[in-house]
């Protein structure tokens, strides 16, 4: 596919008259061009969903789902949200599950209604779960009964602060004192129309926590707006790389997407599952990711589009089942979330019928849109993240100075437009240090741009391990080692690994005079964070960690160290 094609594609999409039309807006006081066609809130992209009617929309195990049924089950869970718990505009309702359909049924309630629907990361321990739960101000809480499980400790204090709990699929338990089960919440408003609210597009809908290197996980808080033109974007450059590429023959089967990650990341939240429903396409949740059941389920479903971190993609390719299984159904094989190695990325390209590699480069920031590569370019460019739409503006700058670099020269990345965060939840100064008053978002990561508008990424300036696509702080790992009786100095850094992209390492040097086990540190770790959060590999020093002029701890200096010794 030539740049020219996809280029003249994206100015007759965008233009006027042009599905993808797009108009002038001001947001926060920044210039920005936005997608005519979004809708303005996330009640409306629901309302628009009621169209859809008897098409089957979401598999989940031996359940399933027409969109119509979602959405009566989004009504009730609506009504129960305002009548039952008293639910306002900017109540903060948050959602702690693995991937059933609750998860979207009280995303969709709860945004709905103009309330924020806050992700919490289904890997959080007890602890994590209190934290963001005291951080976000939750109104209501709705759990499964792992996660529900793990709050229990808490839940006389979150009675105190007005939190009311809601158990997801609680099985047969009894549930604790106070605890609703959402199935009866459901039944008691059955019928229910969607109640009257007041939505604005610059409305919070929502809060996800990621990782930063201030140790704490932040709240994301995006708008509506964002959220859709986000999504909007997403579909804009697929139209525009199938007319640019156009199919030799109709594909025979249709779109049916595969949800392989967790809809608190953003990847499975925005091009997943609502990506799927913006097309009026069928959605395939999976319970827990295993590349084996994966690959019954594409069968099965005939799945046609794969979007998830590279570790998966590698996943599927090097099971045993993978030869045995028909995937010709796949049309799309990739995601994001992580590097993708060119190599697994040629490999896709030659393992499936159908099936091409893509990749893309977004965050939780910018509502997982930023530049993504597929198909032809994938395949001729597969060290690069690729192109974006134009309502996305991407630079490269010298991170000392600001100035501009030249096509191919190294730089910081930075992104702009109506697809960005609001800012982090009451972290006004984090705010402030990634995104400038003239809107440019601040990524942290560096790369270049070639001649071709194709953005290259050669290394992360922030202190974040990517391990199978889940953030990992080092500063949050490092102040628990740290509390470890026998720690003096620590470091945490990540290493190369085939299956995960990356796995987390720590350096430890021991207190004078003590010893300190391994395994013991591990098990220190796990006591207070998810488990992939726990370093798979722990050395342990015999002189203190090197430091820079200023003290600061060397961490780039361990790992080359660490790679050099094998």
């Amino acid at each position: 596919m030539s740049t020219s094609s996809y280029e003249q594609a994206l100015a007759t999409l965008t233009g006027e008259g042009g599905a993808f039309a797009l108009d002038d807006a001001t947001i926060r006081g920044v210039p920005a061009r936005v997608f005519r066609s979004a809708p303005q809130t996330l009640r409306a992209f629901v309302d628009g969903l009621r169209a859809k009617g008897e098409a089957e929309y979401l598999v989940y195990e031996n359940e399933r789902y027409t969109y119509a049924q979602v959405l009566g089950k989004v009504d009730a869970l609506a009504a129960a949200l305002v009548q039952r718990f008293g639910v306002r505009r900017g109540d903060r309702v948050a959602i702690a599950m693995r991937n059933y359909p609750e998860w979207i049924f009280s995303y969709f309630a709860a945004t709905s209604i103009g309330a924020v629907a806050v992700g919490l990361n289904a890997w959080w321990t007890t602890d994590e779960l209190d934290y963001g739960l005291r951080d976000c101000g939750a109104r209501v809480l709705l759990a499964d009964q792992e996660r529900l499980e793990r709050v229990q400790p808490l839940l006389g204090e979150l009675g105190k602060l007005g939190v009311r709990v809601v158990a997801v699929r609680p099985g047969e338990a009894a549930l604790p004192s106070g605890v609703e089960s959402f199935d009866d919440v459901l039944s008691a408003h059955a019928g229910s129309a969607m109640p009257a609210a007041e939505v604005d597009p610059d409305d919070d809908a929502m809060i996800l926590y990621t990782s930063g290197t201030t140790g704490h996980p932040k709240g994301v808080v995006s708008t509506h707006r964002a959220i859709l033109q986000s999504l909007w974007a997403f579909a804009c450059r697929a139209i525009a790389n199938g007319i640019a590429r156009p199919a030799k023959e109709p594909h025979p089967y249709p779109t049916c997407y595969i949800l392989i990650v967790p809809l608190f990341h953003v990847t499975g939240l925005v091009p997943v599952m609502l990506g799927s429903a913006l097309g009026g396409n069928k959605l395939v949740m999976m319970y827990k990711w295993t590349p084996e059941r994966a690959l019954e389920l594409i069968e099965r479903e005939r799945v046609t589009t794969f979007v998830g971190v590279p570790t998966q993609s590698h996943d599927l390719l090097e099971s045993p089942k993978f030869a045995t299984t028909d995937t010709s159904s796949l049309q799309s094989v990739g995601g994001g979330g992580a590097a993708a190695p060119p190599a697994l990325l040629n490999r896709i390209e030659k393992s499936f019928t159908r099936g091409r590699p893509n990749i893309g480069y977004g965050m939780t920031e910018t509502n997982a849109f930023g530049p993504g590569n597929t198909g032809d370019d994938c395949v001729r460019k597969p060290a690069s993240t690729g192109r974006v739409v134009p309502i996305c503006e991407i630079r490269v700058v010298d991170p000392a100075t600001g100035a501009l670099a030249a096509t191919g020269e190294v730089g910081e990345v930075g992104f702009r437009g109506p697809h960005l965060f609001r800012g982090y939840w009451n972290k006004a100064e984090e705010t402030a240090e990634v995104l400038a008053e003239d809107g440019w978002l601040r990524t942290g990561d560096i790369g270049y741009l070639d001649d071709e508008g194709f953005l290259f990424l050669v290394d992360r300036a922030k202190d974040i391990v990517i391990r199978a696509g889940e953030n990992i702080s080092c500063t949050e790992v490092e102040n628990v080692v740290y509390a470890h009786p026998d720690a003096y100095e620590c470091a945490c850094f990540g290493l190369p690994h085939e299956r995960l992209g990356e796995e987390l390492a720590v350096a430890v040097y021991p207190k004078p005079g003590r010893t300190l086990d391994p395994e013991d540190l591990r098990r220190h770790v796990a006591a207070s964070l998810a488990a992939f959060k726990v370093p798979s590999r722990v050395f342990v020093f015999e002189e203190p960690l090197p430091r820079n002029a200023s003290g600061k701890l060397l961490r780039r200096a361990l790992r080359d160290r660490v790679l050099a010794s094998g």
